[in-house]
């Protein structure tokens, strides 16, 4: 197999990736959902299939936008007392997640305040790497992975996300006619792996020579259109 340098995307996985994003928080991987509150314990308490249950669990998550912390304890408030069982989140604010092609962009609404000289400015948009995604689809706790449909040990959410490449042995790689003619080839696949490895190693140089984040990320972005055409 191949080890990637960097992550990158299975363009079979992707739209589910965003969905997944869309559930959880990107700073702490906890699911925005809070299965304390009782208008969502309901929604989800008699679905058993996962894929269902899924599509319910995103329909209610995308449209929070706070990763909700607890609610701070109240100074005069009995010690024994049990405190209130909260979310638990990290109250990071949550961006929309948005698809280009086979990358992942991160939208920050601007907060009310700054409208003034704020009416013409974009919101704020980042590229999301897939090594991103891939720590925060790491840090999501095996319950909340429960309550989205997969599985702590067949469907891991951060093996949707390529870090190891398997590669064929030439005699099951499938053969490819060349120009329509009677000629045939197995080496389309070769080449492809070829250039992966390539690709791959570059990043990794770039990497050990210090070379600019910009530069790097190009390198990525090859990485990651040599793996999808692989596949496609």
């Amino acid at each position: 197999h191949i080890e990637l340098a960097r992550p990158a995307f299975h363009p079979g996985f992707i739209v589910k990736v965003k969905k997944i994003l869309e559930c959880i928080c990107v700073n702490c991987g906890k699911l925005k959902a809070d299965i304390s509150d009782p208008n969502f314990a309901d929604k989800i308490r008699h679905i058993r299939d996962p894929k269902k249950r899924m599509a319910v669990v995103w329909a209610h998550c995308k449209t929070k936008l706070i990763c909700e912390p607890d609610e701070p304890k109240e100074e005069g408030a009995d010690e024994s007392e049990e405190p209130k069982k909260g979310h638990g989140g990290c109250g990071h604010i949550q961006p929309l997640v948005r698809k280009e092609g086979l990358k992942l962009f991160l939208q920050y609404k601007k907060p009310k305040d700054d409208d003034e000289e704020g009416k013409s400015m974009q919101p704020d948009k980042r590229m999301m790497t897939p090594q991103e995604v891939y720590t925060t689809f790491k840090k999501m706790s095996d319950s909340d992975l429960h309550l989205i449909g997969l599985s702590e040990d067949y469907a891991r959410p951060e093996w949707m996300i390529l870090t190891v490449l398997p590669v064929p042995p030439p005699p099951v790689r499938p053969s490819i006619a060349v120009d329509g003619g009677a000629m045939r080839s197995e080496d389309d696949l070769t080449y492809k792996l070829g250039d992966i490895i390539k690709a791959s190693a570059n990043v990794r140089r770039c990497e050990q020579e210090g070379a600019p984040a910009h530069v790097i990320s190009e390198f990525e972005q090859l990485l990651q259109f040599h793996v999808a055409t692989y596949m496609d």
